[in-house]
């Protein structure tokens, strides 16, 4: 099946100032990520804060562009688009916020906040747009009488429903969620993750996961890439990762994480200090000074993705 979307080593650099007589330094949020996600699939980022999880989803979403590296949608390269092509293939991928109350204009009508993306880029007469935003509520569960009550006047779980749906507006093929449900109380979480799914189902989506909640992850994930300092350490099947994760970042990940039987045993996967400083990150390894593997090599070179043991890992400690 042909990818819908294709990261090829995608990079983002941010100058960033030292001081008036002092030349800029350069932050590197994002380090050659590369991955493929098909119709209907979900890819879960995960890792740190401070790691690049949001960076890359606003490089997904064409709100910035690459420092480096290619973005392809359906195998178009959005470097290479027009300015009408350009504004097609931003349709094509669609953004949901962590806090669904700032992303909702606190002034307008949840009504009119649907039926603006449709006024904004389609040609469709106003009574088109209503029935349009009228059904998308249905879809995702909110009653008619919505249609003309204010964002205070919801839930959060609620809010989280509405800017779904307002992302669904135009159709996407690709929908970026980004901790979509880390502001929401844990008894609506549920409620929320089942809804990404069953719309998942129903329209064919392919979902880019942005969280650093391993559990929720777990729940509704196909494939897991993990990043550390801006760079990927681990990409597979979600069931092997957690199962047997192999580089000793994700270990400590997924030894961090919750779990509801007060009587189960995790191995522990301590990890000492803090991230360093994507602006002077260490050579070779950027994991290097936390791990407890650390050899020799991975002071001095910088491990590329390889496929060990049925996934890709950036690892020199763990075998082929």
């Amino acid at each position: 099946m042909t990818a819908v979307l294709e990261a090829r080593g995608l990079s983002r650099d941010y100058p960033v100032s030292r001081g008036l007589f002092r030349a800029k330094a350069r932050l590197r949020a994002l380090r050659e990520v590369s991955f493929s996600l098909e119709k209907g699939r979900t890819l879960a980022v995960v890792g740190e804060s401070g790691s690049g999880k949001s960076t890359l989803a606003r490089l997904l979403t064409l709100i910035e562009r690459p420092t480096a590296g290619a973005l392809l949608i359906e195998g178009v390269d959005v470097a290479g688009a027009g300015g009408a092509r350009w504004r097609a293939l931003r349709r094509d991928v669609q953004m949901v916020f962590q806090n669904p109350y700032g992303s909702l204009n606190p002034r307008q009508k949840i009504g009119r906040a649907l039926e603006e993306p449709l006024l904004v880029n389609t040609k469709l007469s106003g009574s088109a747009r209503r029935e349009a935003a009228r059904a998308m509520m249905e879809a995702v569960g909110l009653r008619p009488e919505f249609y003309h009550r204010y964002p205070h006047m919801f839930s959060g779980g609620q809010r989280q429903r509405i800017a779904i749906a307002r992302a669904l507006m135009l159709k996407p093929k690709i929908l970026v969620l980004d901790e979509p449900v880390s502001a929401l109380d844990i008894s609506i979480r549920a409620q929320v993750l089942n809804l990404i799914a069953e719309l998942q189902e129903t329209l064919d989506l392919a979902y880019v996961f942005v969280s650093h909640d391993l559990s929720v992850v777990r729940h509704i994930a196909d494939e897991v890439m993990v990043i550390y300092l801006g760079a990927a350490v681990e990409i597979g099947a979600k069931a092997r990762l957690f199962e047997t994760p192999l580089h000793p970042y994700t270990r400590a990940l997924v030894a961090a994480t919750p779990v509801a039987d007060p009587d189960a045993r995790k191995p522990r996967a301590p990890v000492i200090g803090e991230p360093p400083s994507p602006i002077d990150p260490p050579a070779g390894c950027a994991f290097h000074p936390r791990c407890p593997q650390a050899l020799d090599i991975c002071r001095r070179e910088r491990p590329a993705l390889a496929h060990k043991q049925g996934r890709e890992v950036a690892c020199w400690a763990v075998e082929a």
